[in-house]
């Protein structure tokens, strides 16, 4: 949290005596410390943990989820500029995907978000090429077969159509790479555009697109809760 090393290379700092707790070598893994009295030194450097923060974006289409800067694409970097805090993507939009992105330096929130153990439900709304027709969303509903396995929606309805092309708002509650592009290309409905507008009781709203706020204390408590019980198999 620090910003000091991973989190193995971390044990193995402390395994080699390189931690002291109030002026003390522990060499103990999982030691717990109190940060508003204990004072901690890694190397003879004081350090202290920022404090978590919980980033709601709206990303844009056309940026990359990373915060590395790659060739002369834009990333989302540039967005959170003004966050002091070391935050991280939880999860990812492909670079042509816009919509909510979490961002945090909370592990354990992280954790509730994108381990599939959890199911949280990722929702978003797509503009497909092509009319699809009511038997063809009856089909979407039982699932398909895919190159990584089976992939079945928790839901997917027809919000409208446009012209000759078609509106529709999907869910998934699994992370596979390009899952949503993937599956609806599977029923011959390649993917126009592509947005993101809630994971779990985190919605996107009336955001602006390329801004962020922080998440509310209603919304920190349900994730909170995620993170003790899963959700039901």
């Amino acid at each position: 949290m620090c910003g000091i090393a991973s989190r193995r290379r971390a044990d193995e700092i402390v395994c080699e005596g390189g931690v002291r707790v109030n002026g003390l070598v522990v060499k103990e893994l999982g030691h717990r410390i109190d940060t508003e009295r204990d004072t901690v030194d890694v190397g003879g450097e004081f350090i202290m943990p920022e404090r978590k923060r919980y980033i709601v974006l709206n990303k844009p289409p056309l940026y990359l989820t990373t915060l590395k800067q790659e060739g002369k694409k834009k990333t989302i970097r540039e967005l959170i500029k003004d966050v002091p805090e070391r935050v991280y993507p939880v999860g990812r939009l492909d670079y042509d995907t816009e919509g909510l992105l979490i961002l945090t330096n909370d592990g354990e929130i992280a954790n509730a978000i994108i381990h599939p153990r959890y199911k949280m439900p990722k929702v978003y709304v797509a503009l497909v090429k092509g009319r699809v027709e009511r038997k063809t969303l009856e089909r979407m509903i039982n699932g398909t077969r895919l190159e990584d396995g089976f992939a079945r929606p928790d839901r997917v309805g027809i919000i409208k159509y446009e012209a000759q092309n078609t509106l529709v708002e999907i869910t998934f509650h699994e992370g596979r790479n390009r899952l949503v592009k993937r599956f609806l290309l599977k029923f011959d409905h390649p993917v126009l555009k592509l947005k993101r507008i809630a994971v779990g009781p985190i919605k996107l709203g009336a955001l602006p697109m390329g801004m962020w706020r922080d998440m509310t204390d209603e919304e920190l408590k349900i994730l909170g809760r995620g993170t003790l019980q899963c959700a039901p198999t």
